[in-house]
């Protein structure tokens, strides 16, 4: 597992960044203690998650997949300095009026709090999730300039931004000498291209921002587990999800998976690790969050970095998902 700067700063992550929105959600702790294991013998040593992680599970305040990462390095002296820990905040952690979005208020209280769970001293990258329209974008950054400061965290970066939201924190930034975003989180996959190619991908590249794709296996559908006119299974990552259904709905998405499923069997490779170095070897791309709930998914996806597919390869995956 290679090593890559990320964006224009000199901080180096894996190819591969770990996401553990699994982890007390459908992989328990000894199931996410495997992975992380596995993962980081591996050379995976950015690791990516978020405070809301699993809230939408009943009876699951959020915090859950901190606090399994946060035992999970404790359990090994020294192991902690070897990882570039990313985390996120926006998302509502309680029922009160400041318990969710990116105040000063909530962001001072979030980060202690994924501090705490994270049992560390310090966030490599701290990442706003989404924009929040109710809070002045100065505010947020200024708190988050001020935690830089005073040595909670190393790094910014943010996730969901669109390009206007992007270059308008950008400019803030600059205009107030604040600290600025390092990262970009964008959902990117075969199937999902044009919000980040039409406008964000330029921004990345001009001002060097790393990009951390999220969801680059479109929630399973790319890994070729669910059938055409057919229900996904019930308990599947696809059940009751209105984007899999979209995907799953558009003739386009079947024709992705035609032309993958040939690529992939002369290369003897899966169609997960196709779609992975897929999305590693577009301009700018820094790291792809992978999401593993078992070490068969783990080990098939890290299987994606000893893939060499041709200039035709990718021309073909090119043209064929071309417009989605």
């Amino acid at each position: 597992m290679d090593n890559v700067g990320l964006g224009g700063t000199g901080l180096k992550v894996s190819q591969l960044c770990l996401g553990t929105m699994q982890f007390g959600w459908t992989a328990d702790e000894p199931t996410a203690f495997g992975v992380l294991d596995a993962a980081f013998e591996s050379g995976v040593t950015f690791l990516d998650t978020a405070d809301v992680y699993s809230r939408w599970v009943e009876g699951n305040p959020g915090g859950v997949a901190e606090t399994i990462l946060g035992k999970w390095m404790k359990q090994t002296p020294g192991r902690r300095d070897q990882i570039v820990l990313a985390t996120k905040v926006r998302g509502r952690m309680g029922d009160g009026p400041n318990d969710e979005g990116l105040s000063r208020a909530h962001i001072m209280r979030a980060v202690e709090d994924s501090l705490r769970r994270l049992q560390t001293d310090v966030i490599d990258l701290y990442q706003l999730h989404a924009p929040d329209p109710s809070t002045p974008i100065e505010e947020t950054l200024r708190t988050l300039d001020d935690l830089v400061h005073q040595g909670k965290m190393r790094y910014i970066g943010c996730s969901n931004f669109k390009a206007w939201q992007l270059m308008q924190a950008m400019w803030k930034s600059d205009l107030h000498d604040l600290t600025t975003f390092s990262s970009l989180q964008p959902h990117y996959n075969l199937l999902h291209r044009g919000e980040y190619e039409a406008e964000l991908q330029a921004v990345c590249l001009e001002y060097g921002l790393g990009v951390i794709p999220y969801s680059p296996l479109a929630g399973g559908f790319l890994t070729g587990k669910y059938e055409r006119g057919q229900t996904p299974p019930a308990g599947s990552r696809g059940a009751g999800s209105s984007r899999m259904a979209g995907y799953m709905a558009d003739d386009r998405s079947w024709k992705v998976l035609e032309t993958m499923l040939v690529i992939a069997k002369a290369h003897e490779a899966s169609l997960s690790q196709v779609a992975l170095t897929w999305v590693m070897r577009q301009p700018g791309i820094t790291s792809p969050i992978i999401g593993p709930r078992s070490l068969d998914q783990l080990n098939d996806n890290l299987a994606a970095v000893n893939l060499n597919l041709s200039s035709t390869d990718l021309e073909a995956l090119n043209q064929i998902s071309s417009g989605m």
